[in-house]
């Protein structure tokens, strides 16, 4: 009766489980069946009514399995035995596999500029909550409560005392932070609390890969670790600057992103005339150049002349400013490095500085590349306006050209040279090479606006943001279209043939709107489905692979069989 219980409901109604239900029909049917037997009812009413008992059995078992589900009030299947074990929501993975923790919470996530890699912000309402036994065990030990019961009194009322003790305890004590979903061991992760004001969350910029976080509206929970053991254990193996690189293939996880790259990029670009420039100015130490860009003497991008020491003497090296700047934040260790500093760039120098400078010293250069990141995109002030998306001159032409290319073919299709299928590639062959000529040349025009300063093309050279096939859209040619329809034949029918020849500046017309309307809910239902089927994959091979350990180091070999679907033509006889 415990797993089924009677809920009051208010305006005296009563809510039952579906398994009343399903009992109630089985005990009907027994008596009908027993009150027939007794009356000696003829053999066909008789099997009727056993089959009809059987099905009431297999319902209360498993409903929806042999026949129709069974349903209640409101069309809905009702729940049946196995229901109640299986699935997310089910007796195992709710109650037996997922528990509720004590000293927890959760929050909306902030970012948080001003922390270090192993610090996280943390509300000051939360921590009252989360340390109260310790804030209690505290107040008792050093007598400004007699009892634990005005202890908690102290607490509730907030009085300053509390806040004093609640700094002492948090000084020494990491707490865990963890965003769902949790895809591998970097989900979860040991941070030292700072009391923070509000009640959001906050987290270091470099962090939110590990945890794939943005701050569009995620939560996270806070979890305290109390014995002794887990919090050294926190402390040891979980604290984010021991987790910088990534369980899969040991390259670092906090690596610059977004602003940081933009900023270290727009710092580290050298002018159109770099290498032209003459007569420039000596420079011996990243505080002269500070000081000439304070009284407005250079500005980051200003050439000059470096002296690099090395060992007893040294050599005047070419590079500008912005780079001198950036190097002093570098490890010694590593070098000079001349020249732009673009995503990928920086995510070596980070592995690298591992490699070479060792951990500590990688923790301290990430917060150091963070600051001078942010620091330098807000001084830039990079920021996209309409005129910044140049449409390329050469478009009007490269568009006529495949044009006359595809009337040509469809003129050889007419008159019988070629056949449909083949008319059919070589246009959308046609498209796809324009397509292509005037993304070549909108890069082409964006690299030369503005000295090299456009804020689009900074953006996506850098990798800070946005890809050439975005940009190609905004300002090039949204390109062919697909449709989304599986033929059986599966040749004709993917890509639409005519092309969206606007770009989003331009803007569309009502055709091409409804062409592109298309693709984009096909991307939006892919999405959806791909996340449910990944999530079950990753279930099933946990629940295979759980003892297996791995004992050996990985000899590292390359040889092995490549195995596919075995075909015969097109035909696939035996999948993988």
């Amino acid at each position: 009766p415990d797993l089924r219980p009677l809920v009051p409901l208010d305006g005296g109604r009563f809510a039952t489980s579906d398994l009343n239900d399903l009992y109630r029909r089985v005990i009907n049917r027994n008596n009908r069946l027993q009150k027939l037997i007794s009356h000696r009812a003829p053999e066909v009413i008789l099997r009727n009514e056993k089959r009809m008992l059987q099905e009431a059995v297999d319902a209360l078992f498993d409903n929806g399995r042999r026949s129709k589900a069974i349903r209640g009030r409101g069309k809905r299947p009702l729940k049946s035995l196995s229901d109640m074990l299986k699935g997310k929501q089910g007796r195992f993975r709710q109650n037996l596999l997922g528990k509720r923790v004590d000293y927890s919470g959760r929050s909306v996530i902030v970012v948080g500029p001003e922390l270090k890699l192993h610090q996280c912000g943390l509300p000051k309402l939360m921590a009252l909550e989360l340390f109260k036994p310790f804030i209690i065990h505290k107040l008792v030990e050093k007598g400004i409560a007699e009892t634990v019961k005005r202890a908690k009194k102290i607490v509730e009322r907030e009085s300053p005392e509390v806040y004093e003790i609640l700094e002492e305890i948090i000084r020494d004590h990491p707490v865990l932070l963890n965003r769902a979903p949790t895809l591998h061991r970097l989900g979860i992760q040991a941070f030292e609390p700072v009391l923070v004001e509000g009640k959001a969350i906050r987290i270091h910029p470099l962090v939110c890969a590990a945890f794939n976080a943005d701050f569009d509206g995620d939560q996270m929970a806070v979890h305290v670790p109390l014995s002794f053991e887990a919090q050294l254990e926190a402390r040891l193996l979980m604290l984010s600057s021991n987790n910088i690189l990534k369980p899969s293939d040991g390259r670092p996880v906090a690596e610059p992103s977004q602003d940081i790259v933009l900023g270290c990029y727009f710092a580290t670009k050298a002018p159109v005339n770099f290498d032209k420039a003459t007569n420039l100015a000596h420079v011996t130490s990243a505080g002269e150049v500070e000081t000439e860009i304070a009284v407005h003497r250079m500005n980051t991008h200003t050439p000059v002349l470096y002296w690099i020491a090395e060992g007893a003497g040294g050599h005047w090296e070419k590079t500008t400013a912005g780079r001198v700047l950036f190097n002093a934040i570098v490890p010694p260790e590593l070098g000079y490095k001349n020249f732009d500093m673009k995503k990928k760039a920086l995510s070596e120098l980070v592995f690298e500085s591992y490699r070479k400078a060792g951990l500590a010293a990688t923790v301290q250069f990430l917060d150091r590349l963070k600051e001078f990141g942010f620091f330098n995109a807000t001084r830039g002030g990079v920021s996209i306006g309409i005129e910044d998306l140049q449409i390329p001159a050469a478009k009007k032409e490269l568009l006529q050209e495949a044009e006359e290319r595809v009337e040509r073919f469809q003129r050889a299709y007419q008159t019988g040279n070629i056949t449909n299928g083949e008319r059919y590639n070589k246009v959308i062959d046609t498209w796809t090479h324009a397509n292509s000529d005037v993304a070549e040349a909108m890069v082409r025009a964006m690299r030369e606006s503005k000295e090299g300063f456009n804020p689009v093309y900074m953006m996506f050279d850098s990798g800070s943001r946005g890809s050439r096939d975005q940009i190609r859209q905004l300002a090039g040619m949204r390109g062919l279209m697909a449709k989304p329809q599986k033929k059986l034949t599966g040749g004709i029918g993917e890509i639409i043939e005519s092309p969206i020849k606007s770009n989003f500046r331009e803007g569309l017309s009502v055709l091409e709107y409804f062409i592109s309307t298309h693709g984009a809910r096909k991307g939006l239902a892919d999405t959806a489905l791909k996340t449910a089927d990944a999530g079950y994959l990753t279930r099933r091979l946990v629940d295979v692979a759980q003892d297996v350990t791995i004992a050996e180091e990985d000899c590292g070999t390359i040889q092995g069989l490549e195995i596919s679907a075995l075909k015969e033509g097109e035909d696939v006889i035996e999948p993988l």
